[in-house]
């Protein structure tokens, strides 16, 4: 399992990474097809709370697994320690719904790996501009895996690669609970 570990607001001590690697590398118990886990801190100052430590870890595993969690806390480790619990019930509801006999039951399709490349927020809002951009591979699957994925993210919408014609389509849930798929 590669373990990356990235700050936006200066140097990660060695103290909390050592504790990052070994509370996240527990994750392995769970989930021993993880490829990649991303954690990225930020310390954030807020008016009502003082400082704020934000901790949101990305898992990418075979079989086209990726979930995301994020935390806020007063305190690193403890941001880290619901993350990685939060993670933890996140593999166990993936192993329910996708694991038969201990074998996985679709083979196929792949999902998009979304790496965040910068963050902040609009001071001005009468101007509105891009404050956030995301590059992501987009891979080949059918819109069903599509929906699996973004209920595991917790999105409200997908972009993938149709596995059978291969243009880029939006999934997106709808008001009523349904789900919409946009093909152009």
């Amino acid at each position: 399992m590669e373990l990356i570990v990235r700050s936006r607001t200066g140097k990660v001590s060695d103290r909390h990474q050592t504790y990052i690697k070994e509370k996240l590398g527990k994750l392995e118990r769970y989930l021993d097809t993880i490829s990649k886990v991303t954690v990225e801190v930020a310390e954030e100052q807020r008016r009502t709370d003082n400082n704020v430590h934000r901790a949101q870890v990305t898992l990418v595993g075979d079989h086209g697994i990726l979930l995301r969690a994020e935390q806020r806390a007063a305190d690193l480790t403890t941001a880290i320690d619901v993350v990685s619990d939060n993670l933890q019930r996140q593999i166990q509801r993936y192993k329910d719904k996708h694991w038969r006999r201990g074998k996985l039951r679709r083979q196929g399709g792949e999902i998009i790996e979304a790496q965040p490349e910068t963050s902040g927020m609009a001071e001005d809002t009468r101007n509105p501009r891009i404050v956030r951009t995301k590059e992501f591979q987009v891979k080949p699957m059918f819109s069903d895996e599509a929906v699996e994925q973004m209920e595991l993210l917790g999105h409200d919408f997908f972009v993938f690669r149709d596995a059978s014609t291969s243009e880029i389509n939006v999934l997106y849930r709808r008001e009523d609970g349904n789900y919409g798929l946009i093909v152009p």
